[in-house]
């Protein structure tokens, strides 16, 4: 009889999750502190492998950012195979390094898509066939030079095939890029909480990617149902620092799948150490491992899993429905059409929110334009709560949005400024903002069905979720910032709507104090 699948050990999930809660209690208590002399180097350099620059002066798409964000997919069964310019593109503007800002200490390089702490612990590989200007072979994406380095010379794709269990998007795909996380990378600030970290910095980067697919008119699919050890080979990482996180599908070819994999060597390649010593925390291990996939049955019978999440889910919201106030959101049909790279480019996380109102419109274009569906086949595994602080039109209260059918439940009403303030760690910018929205998960149906990897889809989303809401506030000239916050509060205050639920993102929308320009 074979053991039980660690992936189906759900105690280890919640084990994780409980023992990462914030709480008031938690955060005064805690001895930690920031070792400012021992700070991780921002980037993985290979020592020893020479640099293919990437082009750098493409022409803009030209698409409207709003169009972009809110894509869902990539219509029609055409081949479509990216050029290296398109993939120069969706990499920069992805992770590329967008901004620079010199202090008394060094400077910061700030990267395409938000991430905690600005410490962009995640690494991108490309994985290739033969490509027009680019010869197969998988590749890592260093963003401090723009430069492609490559690990393994021929088309390997096939280990990928193999590691989705034959995977359609995957099997058809030109191009796959692999999302590693580097652990000790975010760790350095946020201990043992980094697994949740790796899915919100994951999910802003993967928003930003299917934007730019979408405005390149490249099919493009978020896969994260695979044989975690076999794309940890395939890219030689060493697993005590650096995991495979999730992989997308770019382009489509038409014909056979790639061959069957080869027999894998090891690379070795020496890479410049991340920073003088690095404070190892096994709960990161411990979670990652609870929630891989061991075998190629084993991802057929996760990726199956969709149509029981539909009848869980349904299930698990019940409508309980109240004043459904101000329905029938949309994305504008007017205001501004700035392209998708402008937006991008001029996308930060706000500092300062003013007290200023946003109207209706643009919350429900957000809102909109950010829910569209994201995984084929299942609904999203998150609820949006949010709390209205100042949204004209639209009474100040606690609120639930009904993705369906874009309508605002209200929960109650009420000016709950301090409270916002107060679930958001004692920040000022959600007590700032005109607009809360705070995402719970129900973890409980989630765990059962997809088990501990459900966890990691979980909070990934919540990250696509979130980038897509900071893309798509900045598209109409607002601000947004990601937070974190306090667990059980944020549940308490949505209850019992929310009750048995698990907050797991949050980001404030306003009127920056600085409005972007």
């Amino acid at each position: 009889m074979m053991p039980p699948s660690p992936n189906r050990d759900i105690a280890r999930t919640w084990k994780y999750h409980n023992a990462t809660k914030h709480s008031e209690w938690s955060i005064r208590a805690s001895p930690h502190y920031l070792d400012w002399q021992n700070h991780p180097f921002p980037f993985k350099i290979y020592t020893t492998i020479d640099p293919n620059p990437l082009p750098k002066d493409a022409d803009q798409t030209g698409i409207v950012a709003l169009s972009a964000i809110g894509a869902s997919s990539v219509p029609g069964d055409a081949e479509k195979v990216p050029a290296l310019g398109d993939l120069a593109r969706i990499l920069y503007f992805s992770a590329g390094i967008t901004k620079k800002k010199t202090y008394a200490g060094g400077e910061i390089y700030f990267r395409a898509a938000s991430c905690t702490g600005a410490l962009y612990e995640f690494e991108l590989y490309l994985v290739c066939n033969d490509l027009p200007d680019w010869k197969a072979g998988v590749y890592h994406f260093s963003p401090g030079d723009f430069a492609l380095r490559l690990l393994r010379a021929g088309d390997f794709r096939g280990v990928l095939v193999h590691a989705t269990a034959s995977e359609s998007s995957i099997a058809r795909a030109p191009a796959i890029i692999v999302c590693a996380g580097t652990y000790w990378r975010n760790s350095w600030k946020y201990r043992t909480r980094t697994y949740r970290h790796f899915g919100w910095d994951n999910g802003t980067i993967l928003a930003n990617m299917l934007a730019m697919a979408s405005a390149l008119r490249l099919p493009a699919k978020v896969v994260l149902g695979f044989v975690d050890s076999e794309v940890n080979a395939l890219l030689d990482l060493d697993t005590s620092r650096e995991v495979a996180f999730s992989m997308v599908s770019l382009g489509r070819i038409n014909g056979e799948s790639p061959a069957t994999p080869r027999e894998l060597s090891k690379l070795n390649f020496p890479t410049i150490p991340l920073s003088k010593s690095e404070i190892d925390y096994p709960g990161l291990r411990e979670i990652h491992e609870a929630s891989s996939l061991e075998t190629r049955e084993e991802v057929a019978e996760w990726r199956s899993a969709a149509s029981r999440w539909e009848r869980a889910a349904a299930r698990a919201t019940r409508v309980r429905q109240g004043d459904a106030s101000r329905g029938g959101g949309r994305v504008r049909d007017s205001g501004p059409t700035d392209p998708i790279e402008q937006v991008i480019l001029r996308r930060g996380s706000t500092r300062k929110f003013e007290r200023q109102p946003i109207t209706l419109d643009q919350l429900l274009t957000i809102l909109t334009t950010s829910t569209q569906p994201i995984w084929p086949g299942f609904s999203l595994l998150n609820n949006l709560y949010l709390i209205i602080n100042a949204v004209d039109g639209l009474a100040p209260g606690a609120y639930y949005y009904h993705v369906a059918t874009a309508d605002l439940e209200l929960l109650k009403s009420g000016n709950f400024r301090n409270e916002a303030r107060y679930l958001g760690l004692q920040q000022d910018l959600p007590g700032d903002a005109a607009a809360d929205v705070f995402f719970l998960a129900p973890l409980d149906p989630i765990l059962d069905v997809f088990g501990n990897r459900g966890y990691r889809v979980t909070q990934l989303e919540a990250g696509m979720l979130g980038g897509k809401i900071y893309l798509a506030a900045y598209a109409l000239r607002l601000g947004a910032t990601g937070l974190t916050f306090f667990d059980d509060d944020v549940t308490q205050f949505f209850s019992p709507h929310a009750a048995g639920k698990s907050a797991t993102f949050l980001v404030a929308i306003g009127k920056g104090r600085k409005p972007p320009q």
